[in-house]
């Protein structure tokens, strides 16, 4: 499991190298609109001011942002904000840049809509294929969901298992590769709604998961598919009550002071 991602947003204290932290800091910049589409990026001497580093430092970290569709470099004019429907939102990064920046519901909607196009197939490909092992993993990692004792951060590290164990147990190697995208999902989803901040809410997530492999366990390719829609939807909705709440306690604010910015 890629665990740099998770353990950022649960840490809060990333150790990252000074190429990283431009990408970082740079791409949220990008999509909080301090650099919006279409604009001229600062050049080189301004933003080494700016990040503290090397213009080589600050070519790599152009060229990452460049491959991730999201910034297109033009001689004698400088680098160019591309249009938001050429950035790779596959890219976990990008993902999580736009959950700190503050996400509406219209993006909401749209990671949910992809994740069911994923997960639900992943979920039926597991009733099909999953060894009794690997059905024998999800459901001690569902049960562990339930546990009482858990923090918010706990269960997103259990849920995040659970998730990537469903995706490997599919069988299909194109499936395993979209584990940071689900990842990036799941993050922004405990960072919206944790379910340890309602009565009950543990309880319920583990259900829901436990019925996931038991479906999976009976062979059934439908109900396995019907319960992975079930917890995609449940949770999304709660995330999308949420979204506006946290948009109006200063979540672009913040993100403006972690990318850099200066007010």
């Amino acid at each position: 499991m890629n665990k740099s991602l998770l353990d950022t947003v649960i840490s809060s204290t990333p150790k990252w190298t000074s190429h990283a932290r431009v990408v970082d800091q740079l791409g949220k910049a990008i999509v909080s609109g301090e650099f919006p589409v279409g604009s001229i990026l600062p050049g080189d001497p301004e933003l080494a001011l700016r990040f503290r580093v090397s213009r080589t430092v600050l070519r790599e970290a152009m060229k990452t942002l460049a491959a991730r569709g999201m910034v297109v470099p033009r001689a004698r004019i400088g680098t160019r904000v591309t249009p938001r429907k050429e950035w790779n939102l596959f890219d976990a990064d990008i993902l999580t840049w736009h959950f700190a920046c503050g996400v509406d519901e219209d993006f909401l909607y749209h990671l949910i809509e992809v994740r069911l196009a994923f997960e639900t197939h992943a979920a039926a490909l597991a009733a099909r294929n999953a060894t009794e092992a690997e059905i024998a993993t999800m459901m001690r990692l569902a049960v562990a969901m339930g546990d009482a004792n858990h923090t918010a951060e706990a269960l997103a590290v259990a849920d995040l298992k659970f998730h990537l164990a469903v995706l490997e147990a599919s069988g299909n190697s194109f499936l395993r590769t979209v584990g940071g995208l689900i990842e990036a999902a799941l993050v922004g989803v405990f960072k919206l709604s944790p379910p340890t901040d309602e009565k009950g809410g543990i309880d319920e997530v583990a259900r829901n998961h436990i019925r996931i492999v038991e479906e999976i366990g009976r062979r059934d390719e439908v109900g396995a598919r019907q319960a992975m829609e079930y917890l995609i939807k449940s949770g999304g909705s709660a995330c999308c009550e949420r979204s506006t709440v946290h948009q109006q306690h200063g979540r672009r604010s913040a993100c403006h002071e972690h990318s850099g910015v200066r007010s």
